[in-house]
Order: C-alpha cells, then sequence, then structure tokens
C-alpha cells in the first residue's frame, strides 16, 4: 500500500522536490552572471517553500488513506461531483474485475468523503470501479471516509488518475472542464492534472470549442491522443454545420468503437460539404424528348446537350444569340 502510494506521489512531477545540484552538473561560464536582486531570489525561495508545503500537505492527504476502513453500504456512496472517466466501449474488462471482487475480495478500500449536502451519505472520490461491483454484488464496500473540500477532493482524485496513468486524453480533458465549471481554480486543476499552463490551455482550446454531449458521444478514444483532438476541434469550429455532419456519421454507423466514432467524425469534417447547386432546369422538345439541361446563377448560366437533336438545338441557339440580344434590350427599353 506504502508503495502504491508513493508512486502517486512521484507521479505528480508538478510539485516535485527538485533534485540537488553539484559543481560538476554546472556548465562551465564564458563570462560572469548578471547579479540577481535578493527580492527576486527571496520571492522565488518563498515560491518553492509554498510549493514544498502544498507537496507535503497533498502526500499527508493521500496517505491519510492507509488508516482504518470503514464497511459502508454501497447505496449509501454516490459518485464524484466531478466524474474523470467515460463509459468503456463493452463491458467485457469489468466483467473480470467483478468476477475477481467476488472471487477474492476487496483487498483495496476506496476513498470517500461525508456528502456535503445529505447527512448519512458520502460522495466516491476514487474506486469507482470496487464500488460498482459491490454494488452489483450486493456486498458492503470497504471504505476510507476522509474530510476534505472540492478542491482537495479534485487534487486527490487527480493524485490517483495520475499513478494510474489509464485515462484517456480526452477524459482528462474533460475532467477539466468539470473541475473549471465548478469553480475550481486553475492552479488546483493543473495540480489535479499534473499539467503546466499550456497544456491546460489545449485541453481549454478542445472543451471550449466542442459541446460535452458530442465528447461524451465518441467516448473514451483511447487510442486517440492530444494532437488529433485539437486538430479535431479547429475543423469542428470551422463549420456551422460541424454538429449535423457528426451526427449524420454516427448515425451510419452506430456499432464503432470509440476509436472509430473519432476517426468517423474526423473524416465527417475533413470531407468538404456539398454545396446547394443552382436551380436546373430540363428542356424537353413538343413530344417529350429531353433535348438537354439548362443550369442558372446570378453568375453564370449553362447549356447542357442530352441528345442529338439537343446538340442540334444548341447550335441553333447560338446561331439566334444575336437576334435574341436584341430582342431582350429592346423588352428592356
Amino acid at each position: 500500500m506504502t508503495k502504491s502510494k508513493k508512486s502517486i506521489i512521484a507521479n505528480f512531477g508538478l510539485l516535485a522536490t527538485p533534485a540537488p545540484e553539484t559543481k560538476s552538473q554546472e556548465p562551465p561560464l564564458s563570462a560572469p552572471l548578471p547579479r540577481v536582486g535578493a527580492g527576486v531570489i527571496g520571492a522565488a525561495q518563498r515560491s518553492i517553500g509554498e510549493l514544498r508545503d502544498e507537496r507535503d500537505r497533498l502526500k499527508a492527504l493521500v496517505e491519510s488513506g492507509a488508516g482504518g476502513a470503514s464497511t459502508l453500504d454501497p447505496a449509501l456512496i454516490d459518485p464524484s461531483p466531478f466524474p474523470d472517466r467515460l463509459p468503456d466501449d463493452g463491458e467485457a474488462d469489468y466483467a473480470v474485475f467483478r468476477r475477481m471482487i467476488e472471487e477474492e475480495g476487496q483487498k483495496v478500500p476506496i476513498q470517500v468523503r461525508p456528502h456535503p449536502e445529505t447527512p448519512g451519505r458520502y460522495q466516491a472520490i476514487f474506486g469507482h470501479r470496487r464500488l460498482r461491483a459491490a454494488r452489483d454484488l450486493g456486498i458492503p464496500v470497504k471504505a476510507v471516509v476522509v474530510d476534505m473540500s472540492d478542491r482537495d477532493l479534485v487534487v486527490s482524485q487527480g493524485l490517483e488518475n495520475a499513478a494510474r496513468q489509464d485515462l484517456s486524453w480526452i477524459e482528462r480533458a474533460l475532467f477539466a472542464r468539470r473541475m473549471d465549471d465548478a469553480g475550481i481554480k486553475p492552479r488546483d486543476i493543473k495540480a489535479a492534472l499534473a499539467v503546466d499552463d499550456p497544456e491546460l490551455a489545449r485541453m481549454r482550446a478542445v472543451y471550449r470549442t466542442l459541446p460535452p454531449a458530442l465528447i461524451e458521444m465518441i467516448g473514451r478514444a483511447p487510442k486517440i491522443g492530444r494532437p488529433r483532438w485539437v486538430d479535431f476541434a479547429k475543423l469542428y469550429g470551422e463549420h456551422e454545420d460541424s454538429e449535423a455532419r457528426v451526427t449524420a456519421a454516427f448515425s451510419a454507423n452506430a456499432a464503432a468503437s470509440s476509436d472509430a466514432r473519432f476517426q468517423l467524425a474526423l473524416s465527417a469534417l475533413k470531407t468538404p460539404a456539398e454545396k446547394p447547386g443552382s436551380p436546373v432546369q430540363e428542356l424537353r422538345s413538343p413530344d417529350g424528348a429531353t433535348l438537354g439541361l439548362v443550369t442558372a446563377s446570378d453568375k453564370e448560366w449553362r447549356l447542357q446537350a442530352k441528345s442529338r437533336d439537343g446538340t442540334r438545338f444548341a447550335a441553333f441557339l447560338q446561331a439566334r444569340l444575336p437576334e435574341l440580344i436584341k430582342e431582350f434590350m429592346q423588352q428592356k427599353q
């Protein structure tokens, strides 16, 4: 248990303690370094100290789960207010996991907090699959109860997920969106996901462009990384009919996997939309035979022959054009 919790903190690179430097690591200097004011040094030291204090506080928070676990009724536990997972394509993996819990029991407790609004109930922090398995099997669930705020909940949840490293990129982005919508501060979102400012900006560019319902419709897309999601969001924002085009692609391939649904959506946006054509008029002889088609618009009109008589009619019309133009101008006057 202790080993796994150390790995959680080790993965939390944002708050990691910098390795001590030695003189052998320093490159030779060809010129003296410019002097840095004492105020700048003091501010940097305070900033590093605050990061270390925050890291130690979060470490203690995560390791508080090492204490005794309670046995709770799964019906009393609600999901986290900040869901970080999208549904899997199939239930095969979960079925194996549930059978393992049934045969071997729950070895690792989940972590919950008292529900902030409903006395006697709880909210899951992490361990949602274990909670679901216990509920399906009709057995109590082992849980460590920890008092924490929304901010600490998302950071703790993010640390746990960073240790497992099995969330897809879009699940992490969607987790960031839900924290953003709930008013969680950007620094805490970055701490929960162990990302920097540029990466959070890329996540925001995606989840502020794509509707949440569309992301949930595509699903986890575990093989689709950040670059393709960023490209997809750019394309989605360039077309007024993006939602209709993607929805049409899904309706024709309802059984596709999550990764395949992403590819369908991306292809639907890359395919040029059919432009509405100009009105087409069919030219027929008195006996009903087709001579040709006339396409007319504000900028262009075109005559297309569809038979031998149609070709002759085109030549006839071309020869009559000067006379027709003259007649037209007279009518105009």
